[in-house]
Formats: structure tokens, sequence, C-alpha cells
């Protein structure tokens, strides 16, 4: 009995130093990825004024095609069509192409809008393809075919261009070494809701933050699949569009730039698009853009580990390629909240010492630093300092509570997992940002999302119930109560986003029956 009280007790020690290991692990991987963002932060700061005009303009504008590939786009497709047709341009300098792949009846609504703009005068292309072979990658390969301009610039189905686009970017292209120039995404629905609020703020953070910090400091950056101009011979270069990621952009961005083009990012110049406005729209886009990411970096980082480059860009490289991961960490993290308070992690002892120390690293570098990176973004584009401050509990929660939707994209990149690329449903909302103004021509239904699958909200509700039993248990084990607030910040997040899930599957559901009523 003794010698099994010992074997049970020698079993709890070891388990207790294996849960520490990886509770401590975790958090400090987050916080890598953290003290990363305060970089990038200083790298902004430090190169906020190093911005670049072209060296010479061009005497006769350069051929230009305009590229818009689509699927199954009915709500936006004659509006993206007639932006593109409005561009401020020589008509003889400018061919526009639609890759459309479409299966519904937007095909009929884009092909008609082709023969409009057509007979007044534009160069349009109007291309359907029935297989759909590489989804936007191959479309845009087919396109390559056909393709006029010696530069191409790329819009999503949800993007307005302004018709200044192409004369504030083209002079770039003097440079003879400028394969790509990417522009920034503004924000029509930005107001709409605290989701749109918060997507609005976490792509203000991406652009403004570290395209500037990256492309300005010598580092590369990517190209974000739409409003962004690429010299023709550059993708040929880097190897042309393929399809065996799903985020062709990110994939050709890092090939080309091995092949020694360079990239500009034009803060300034600000492009219109449509935030997903509702939650299961945001997280097909983020599973995509996640698993993509991952993807990408099992393909190259091993390439450009390998190169000859400067290292400060292959540790840039793996920091950008790798942040997915994450995702990972934090619901791994979120996993270890109840054993790590039931054994109360006493292979490091009995102190409150340790446990504030862990906790005030995980707030420093894992939680603020996020706020830090959020606030400056819209800082520098003069927003309300107050409003934003107020918005980042807000942030935090929905970037926990996706935070599994996430894992599970990043867990399917590691597995070689294949899946198809879905399409974020676009709802031509109304909305405004800057000088342009979007009025909305129809409304639809919920439009049902096939990999947003009701086992995935179902996972994030068990996550709230779980952490609110980590919740009570942290309030009567008083070395825990640390914990506390992390705690109520990832209980909310999974709770927001499992909820609002729910209740937009059902508000799917309904729209799918009403249409379906209605022979739609």
């Amino acid at each position: 009995m003794m010698l099994l009280g010992q074997e049970t007790g020698m079993a709890a020690y070891w388990g207790g130093w294996l849960l520490t290991i990886g509770y401590i692990g975790l958090i400090a991987m987050i916080s890598m990825y953290g003290l990363h963002r305060y970089w990038l932060v200083f790298l902004f700061r430090k190169h906020l004024r190093n911005s670049k005009r072209p060296s010479k303009r061009y005497k006769d504008l350069p051929m230009v095609t305009v590229q818009l590939p689509m699927f199954n786009e009915l709500a936006v497709a004659e509006r993206v069509i007639d932006a593109a047709c409005e561009i401020n341009y020589p008509k003889d300098r400018l061919q526009i192409q639609v890759l459309d792949d479409s299966t519904d009846i937007s095909k009929d609504i884009a092909e008609k809008r082709c023969e409009y703009w057509k007979n007044k005068g534009i160069d349009i292309e109007y291309r359907h393809r029935v297989d759909r072979v590489g989804y936007k990658a191959g479309a845009l390969d087919a396109g390559m075919e056909t393709a006029k301009g010696e530069l191409v610039a790329i819009f999503d189905a949800d993007f307005v261009p302004p018709r200044d686009f192409l004369k504030k970017t083209v002079h770039y292209f003097t440079n003879q070494r400028l394969g790509m120039v990417q522009c920034k995404w503004g924000h029509i629905n930005r107001d709409d809701s605290l989701l749109t609020k918060g997507q609005a703020i976490f792509l203000d953070g991406h652009f403004v933050i570290e395209h500037t910090a990256r492309n300005r400091s010598g580092a590369w950056i990517n190209f974000n699949g739409t409003a962004g101009i690429w010299r023709k011979t550059a993708i040929a270069e880097g190897g042309g569009w393929q399809h065996d990621t799903l985020t062709e952009d990110v994939d050709l961005s890092y090939r080309t730039q091995l092949a020694g083009w360079d990239f500009l990012f034009l803060p300034w110049m600000n492009c219109p698009a449509e935030l997903p406005p509702e939650i299961n729209a945001f997280k097909s886009q983020q599973h995509r853009w996640t698993k993509g990411s991952i993807q990408t970096a099992k393909k190259l980082l091993p390439r450009i580990l390998k190169s000859n480059i400067n290292w400060r860009v292959k540790l840039e490289a793996f920091f950008h390629l790798t942040s997915p991961m994450v995702y990972l960490y934090v619901t791994l993290l979120a996993l270890l909240f109840y054993p790590a308070i039931y054994v109360n992690l006493n292979a490091l002892g009995d102190s409150r010492v340790v446990a504030i120390v862990i906790g005030m690293m995980f707030f420093v570098l894992g939680t603020i630093s996020g706020g830090v990176f959020y606030v400056i973004s819209q800082q520098v584009q003069k927003r309300s300092l107050i409003e934003t401050i107020m918005l980042i509990p807000i942030l935090m929660a929905i970037g926990i509570g996706i935070a599994a939707n996430n894992a599970v994209a990043v867990l399917e990149a590691l597995l070689g997992h294949e899946s198809a690329f879905i399409r974020t449903p676009k709802y031509n909302v109304p909305g405004e940002d800057g000088n342009v103004v979007v009025k909305s021509k129809r409304r639809f239904g919920v439009i049902a999302i096939p990999t947003q699958k009701l086992s995935i909200c179902l996972l994030e509700l068990a996550m709230g119930v779980y952490l609110l039993e980590c919740i009570r248990l942290s309030t009567i084990h008083g070395r825990t109560v640390v914990s506390f607030p992390f705690l109520v910040l990832f209980a909310s997040g999974y709770w927001y986003v499992g909820l609002t899930s729910l209740w937009w599957h059902i508000q799917a559901w309904r729209s799918k029956r009403i249409m379906a009523a209605a022979g739609v």
C-alpha cells in the first residue's frame, strides 16, 4: 500500500511538472508573438515618414488589364464591374476582364453588364469557366492567357475601386524592378456593428502597422489578393498563380520576392470594400486565411530560410507566415486552465510570486501588445482614441472567440487536409468610406456557408461553459485568482462568438427555407 501511494505521489509530481512546462511553454510562445508586435510598432514609428514617391512618371501610360475574379456574386457583380469600367484611364490603354466561375444567375447579370459596357466602347472581356479548377488562382491564371496589359490590377467582387486608382499608382512602375503595388483596404460598413468595427480595426492593424513597418524597413510583404497591381513579368518569373494553398496571393508574393522582385505598399491609397456583416462569414474568411498561411509556411519557409537573403527578412517572414499558430496556442492554453487551477502548478511551489510573474508576462506581452498595436493603427488615422480603447476588450474577445475555429484550420493545414476555396459571401451593404458613398441596390437573406458547420459553434459554446467552471474554481482557490481577468476575457469571447454564430446559423436556415419556398 505504501509503495502504491509513493507511485501515485510520483505520478502526481511529474504530472504537475509536465502541466507546468506545457502551460508556461504556451504562454511563452504566445508572448513571443506579442513581443514581435511591439517590434512592428517600433519599426512603424521609426519608418513612418519614409514614404516613397515615383522616381519619374510615364510619358505614355502603360497598358493595364483589370481582372475581376468572381464566383456567384449575385449581390455585387454589377457594382464592381461598373466601378472598374468607370476608372479614369485612357480607354485604349485599359482592358477589363471579368473572370467568372459562377454557377447561379449572377452569371447572367455579369455577362449582361459586360455587354452594356462593351457597347459604350470599353474593352471588356467576359470569361466563364465551368470546372473551377484552381478556384480563384485558376481563374486568374486563365485570364493571363488573354491579358493585354503589362500591368495587371486585381479587385475582388466586394471592392469598389476609386476612379483615380490607376493614375495614382501606375507611375511607381517606372521602377523596372517593382513587381507589385499593394494598396490599403478601406471599409464601407465599418460602423454597422461591433463585429464590423472589430474587423476594421483588425485589418487596419495589418495594413497600417504591419505592411508599413515591413515594407519600409526592407522586409517582405504580401499581396492581399485584391486592391493591388502586378507587373505581368513578375507574376511569370515568380512561377505564376498556383492553387496548392488557400492563400494563392501570399504564396505568389513570397515566390516573386524570392525571384528578386521588389514590392511596395501605399498606405495612403484607400480602396473601399465590404466587411463580412455576420460572424459566420467572418469565421469562414478567417479559416481560409489561417489555413492558407500555414500551408504557405510549410511550402515556402524551408526555401526562404535556406536562401541567401538577409537574416532579418527571413526572421520577419517566419513570424508573418507562422503567426496563425497563435490560435492553436490560445486554444490549448484555454484547455489547460482547468487542470492548471486544479493542480495549481505545485511543481513550482506554493508562492504567489510565480503566478503573478507568469500572469504579468502574459498580460504585458500577450494582451497589452495587441492593444498598443491596434490603438496606434487608429491613432495615426486620426480616429477617436477613447472609442478605440473602449473597443479593445471587444477586439480581444473576438480574437479569442474565433481561436477554436482557426485552430481547426491550423491543424488541417499541418495534417495536410485538403479543402475547397470557399468564397466569403457578399451582401452589397450600403455604406461610406472616405469620399466614396456606396448605395445598396438589393438586400438578400443570410447566406449559408458550407464550411461553417454547427459543430464548431457548439464547440465554442462548450468552451464557454468550460471556462465558466474555471472562473468558479479560480474564485475558490485564492492562489489562482490572478487568472480571473483572463478567464473572464476568454469566456466572454467564446460565448460571444458561439452565441452569435448560432443566431446566424438559425437565420441562414430560415433564409434558405424562405428562398426555397419562393423558388429562388
